[in-house]
């Protein structure tokens, strides 16, 4: 019997968007490389969470098993790939992500180039091998290759006043999914590094939450800070990350510390995760 493989990340915004009274969908970073660390969060009741390869400590083998331990929960993962490279794309995908998130997204050529990585030719520039690979179920996924984009979800980061300033012809590229801003990042570039909440910054995500929702686009954003967040879900955000696996350790960590003593400090006294 043909194996069937569970729907993307696309699918999930699109299911919400038709229930809108059950809010954006929210998730959490995974960064700590452990799959027993992805699994708990997995099982938290978060809608998804997202794998990080450019900041975290992750291999092929490592991002593999955290897919597979969170294959048993009702959640949908993402992985972050470090660089919109069309070798590591394939891998990755390969390995059987289905849904990937480019980061460093500036232009319309940028968002293009990442749609041709995740699909096979003659529409992009995907290397076939599902015969050896987990993305097909070593072929026991019927037509994968000719359905592959059915099976596969593209969303890019934009992070940087240059991909502000493109976010609609971004957004409107045929195959990128949704768009994800990075305040972080974005912070940076404007000369406002570690002010993820300065006014400036909040300004620039909103015009890009604006350009992508004028090209019919979902778009989401990286929130730690709670209030930010309810912002940002108020201004039409349809997906967030709240936290990270890594982050809420340290901070809980921090806080036994100041309670019991012995640590560190307080950490009231330490900046918003």
């Amino acid at each position: 019997m043909p194996l069937r493989l569970t729907p993307t990340f696309r699918h999930a915004l699109a299911a919400r968007a038709l229930s809108p009274d059950e809010g954006a969908l929210a998730g959490m970073w995974v960064c700590s490389g452990s799959p027993l660390v992805a699994e708990i969060c997995a099982g938290s009741g978060l809608d998804w969470v997202l794998i990080d390869m450019e900041h975290s400590p992750y291999s092929l083998e490592s991002v593999l098993a955290q897919l597979q331990a969170v294959a048993a929960y009702p959640v949908t993962p993402v992985v972050r790939v470090p660089i919109g490279d069309v070798v590591t794309i394939k891998q990755v995908l390969d390995l059987g992500a289905q849904n990937l998130l480019v980061p460093m997204v500036s232009t319309r050529a940028d968002a293009e180039a990442a749609v041709a990585a995740v699909r096979y030719p003659p529409r992009g520039t995907r290397g076939v091998g599902s015969a050896l690979a987990r993305s097909a179920r070593w072929n026991r996924v019927d037509d994968y290759l000719s359905d592959a984009e059915e099976h596969v979800s593209l969303f890019v980061q934009i992070e940087t006043t240059a991909g502000v300033e493109a976010a609609g012809e971004i957004a409107a590229v045929d195959g990128v999914d949704g768009v994800f801003v990075g305040p972080s990042d974005l912070a940076a570039s404007m000369g406002l590094l570690g002010q993820q909440t300065h006014p400036d910054v909040v300004a620039a995500a909103l015009r890009t939450f604006e350009a992508v929702r004028a090209a019919g686009k979902p778009v989401g954003v990286n929130a730690f800070d709670p209030s930010a967040a309810d912002d940002y879900l108020a201004a039409g955000a349809s997906f967030v990350i709240v936290g990270a696996d890594t982050a809420l350790l340290a901070r809980g960590s921090e806080a036994l510390a100041a309670r019991f003593g012995g640590g560190p400090g307080d950490s009231r006294t330490r900046g918003s995760y």
